[in-house]
């Protein structure tokens, strides 16, 4: 009879001993306000609002006074009757000037987005390169002004162009298998800053719903579902820089908001050969309320960049005045980009304590780069010019469940996921070139066609101040490579499959505290013509990692995070100069810590740091030759930033990295830097004057450094040492933005 109690608590949709007040918050633009704090004042029990704004709060009756207090919104306080409490309650919250007094530290596994949310209400992206950096830790470098993908440094990691971190846009994948330039490759250009409504992210890899190359983490951008206003903006700076962006409201109903963005970029750069960089982004996003409570959302939007490139240069050819620092010494390099994206999502509402997320997407992507990255190394008389290229189709969906079951003395959230990502890829080319027009040789060209797919079950126990989360993920790939310089049809094919457990502990002492523990094992997939070169071995490399910390607010108007973390990957990528690739190695191992600061000096001056600390060392090599190259182990960011009540806003942030070895014997080292930058802008009724200043302080510094070995026109032997791309130097650029 026990057996058949427990099985009915267990499978039953709602059960609560006592009266519940349950509503669903919104703002009003009818989107679902996550992470809200609400509490009984007259009890003193409290809940949080889910993703898609609901909540729960038991143990309620008529009389008792319930609070809601959400970042970036007024407070509401309601006085419970009796024909609020069982009923579900739509529940309308008005936006307001941020206060970091309301921030609450939310019981779920990704409470450390407070962090970016305070982040990016305090201090706006001003440029794309900026998106990134919101992540607190996370790094970026620019291997040519603005045109490839930025090269991504994290926890320890030199990602390449993103082989280590997952990152998307409303859910849809950035990064990109088997990339002719490199595996992950995560090109976010085609986003344009001012859409950006949140940032999520979540450092290792502890969640369910997060596949492949979350090895450190990963970062979810989400785009606005509305504009509160239209507005129009003209940029002009240094360098014969021009951005003109505009944001039109067309649509703006109770039920129904939808608005179109474009965004015109040309720059030359600073570089003694012109870049003549331009970018081009068309967006447009319509969401709708269906039925009251279920969400329909299209995006479409098209992005176009071509740019020349000074590529990267060695020290010894500036150092014997051969160049200056932003000289070349092929100035044919350079490449075109574009992509075409449309992303579905259909939320349906079954009843407050289930709903189904429904996620459909579509991208066309073309790539072509050139690049001299060792000059007369292999090739005395034409030089090494390469050629990458491909011409892809990506699409994929995926399908998400949620259950909640309330109990009497804990909540059971469930979460169930299945899903597809499809890679087809033609033409992935690597050619030998001279300028750009004459192809000497083709060293690869074939056909990818990768497919991934998953599925995967979360479990979310709440008990008194703990919740424990429980999940496992599985992932099916299917490796697939036809060699087109094969003088007959040859197919080859590999097939793997991954399982990925998880195990999150959380200790939530109030609103205002919260111990964690965070375990889980991620991979990243290698490059198809790896896989099947290597049959199979090296398909799904896997990471094992751990973090402890806490998020905690010691007074009203501080907010610390404290973390502990250890990654362990079987298989470390490292560049190789002589080549211009990356390629697997042996396995390593990385343990560190990160810890930060928010904190309101005066109510319209803040002050914000970061510190990020890594020891990490390949463990296949002996003492002395197991560094690992480009690794950072000490990073820092932090700043000033001014919001006024009459329309004054802007900072000044730093940037710090420090020098990290660029070979494995330490050898070679990449200088490390650090940069100010200043961006200030005072708003008059509907314009908004600004000017930015990049390297405020003209510092001369570094911003990608590789050890390559190379060979100069006139060289007799090939010499390996840094070669870089210098840093953007003191960079003014002005601002006008009209409101309509």
């Amino acid at each position: 009879m026990k057996k058949v109690v427990f099985l009915f608590f267990l499978l039953s949709p709602y059960f609560v001993f006592g009266q519940t007040f349950k509503g669903r918050l919104l703002n009003l633009s009818n989107s679902p306000v996550e992470d809200a704090y609400i509490q009984n004042a007259t009890k003193g029990n409290h809940s949080h609002s889910d993703a898609e704004g609901f909540f729960s709060l038991s143990k309620t009756y008529p009389g008792d006074t319930v609070v809601i207090i959400s970042l970036g919104y007024e407070q509401k306080q309601i006085i419970i009757s009796k024909d609020k409490l069982n009923k579900l309650q739509t529940i309308k919250l008005k936006r307001k000037a941020y206060n970091i007094k309301e921030v609450t530290i939310t019981g779920n596994l990704n409470s450390l987005n407070v962090i970016s949310d305070i982040d990016l209400n305090i201090r706006p992206i001003n440029t794309s390169q900026e998106i990134l950096r919101k992540v607190p830790g996370l790094f970026i470098g620019q291997h040519a002004g603005g045109g490839k993908a930025e090269q991504l440094f994290f926890r320890g990691f030199d990602l390449d162009h993103g082989t280590d971190i997952n990152i998307t846009v409303d859910g849809m994948p950035v990064n990109m298998v088997s990339h002719a330039h490199g595996q992950g490759y995560a090109d976010l250009h085609f986003l344009i800053p001012e859409l950006i409504d949140k940032i999520d992210f979540g450092k290792g890899s502890y969640y369910a719903d997060k596949g492949n190359f979350t090895t450190t983490g990963y970062v979810n951008f989400k785009t606005k579902d509305k504009l509160e206003t239209s507005s129009t903006s003209v940029e002009y700076g240094m360098f014969n820089t021009i951005r003109n962006v505009s944001l039109i409201k067309i649509l703006s109903t109770g039920n129904q908001n939808a608005y179109v963005a474009g965004e015109y970029y040309l720059t030359d750069g600073p570089f003694d050969a012109s870049q003549h960089f331009s970018r081009i982004n068309f967006t447009g996003k319509y969401t709708a309320l269906i039925h009251s409570e279920d969400k329909l959302s299209l995006l479409c939007s098209y992005f176009k960049s071509k740019w020349d490139a000074s590529g990267q240069i060695p020290q010894r050819a500036v150092n014997e005045g051969l160049i200056d620092r932003f000289g070349a010494i092929d100035d044919s390099e350079g490449g075109n980009t574009s992509r075409t994206n449309i992303n579905f999502k259909y939320t349906h509402f079954i009843n407050e304590h289930t709903f189904v997320k429904s996620h459909f997407y579509l991208s066309h992507y073309n790539f072509e780069l050139y690049s001299d990255f060792t000059f007369f190394l292999n090739d005395s008389i034409n030089g090494d010019q390469i050629r990458q290229k491909e011409d892809r189709m990506i699409y994929g969906s995926d399908i998400k469940l949620t259950k909640k079951y309330m109990f009497s003395d804990f909540k059971l959230n469930t979460n169930y996921g299945i899903g597809f990502l499809e890679n087809h890829i033609f033409g992935d080319e690597l050619s030998h070139t001279k300028d750009r027009i004459i192809t000497l040789k083709q060293i690869k060209l074939g056909n990818v066609y990768e497919s991934n797919a998953f599925a995967y079950v979360s479990y979310d126990l709440n008990f008194g101040k703990w919740m424990i989360n429980a999940a496992v993920r599985s992932d099916y790939f299917i490796f697939n490579y036809i060699n087109l310089l094969d003088s007959s049809y040859n197919s080859e094919s590999v097939n793997k499959n991954i399982f990925s457990p998880k195990f999150n502990v959380l200790y939530n002492g109030n609103h205002n505290f919260q111990l964690y523990f965070k375990a889980g094992k991620g991979f990243h997939s290698n490059d198809t013509r790896v896989v099947v070169a290597e049959r199979g071995r090296k398909c799904l490399p896997a990471s094992y990692g751990a973090d402890l910390g806490l998020i905690w607010k010691p007074i009203s108007s501080i907010i610390l995070n404290v973390g502990l973390w250890d990654i362990y990957l079987e298989q470390e990528f490292v560049y190789v100069g002589d080549e211009g690739v990356v390629e697997p190695s042996g396995k390593t191992n990385r343990e560190g810590v990160d810890f930060g600061i928010r904190y309101p000096i005066k109510p319209w001056l803040f002050f914000n740091n970061n510190i990020n600390w890594c020891y990490g060392r390949s463990l296949n090599e002996p003492e002395g030759e197991n560094y690992i190259p480009l690794a950072p182990d000490l990073t820092s960011t932090g700043g000033l930033s001014v919001k006024t009540d009459f329309g004054l806003t802007g900072g000044i942030h730093y940037r710090y990295m420090k020098s990290r070895p660029a070979n494995e014997n330490y050898s070679i080292v990449a200088k490390g830097y650090f940069i100010t930058d200043l961006i200030m802008n005072y708003q008059y009724r509907r314009i908004v004057f600004g000017i930015s200043v990049d390297n405020l302080f003209n510092a001369d510094w570094n911003e990608t450094q590789f050890a390559t070995l190379s060979r100069l026109k006139n060289e007799k032997n090939p010499v390996e040492e840094i070669h870089f791309t210098p840093g953007t130097p003191f960079f003014l650029k002005g601002k006008i933005t009209y409101m309509f």
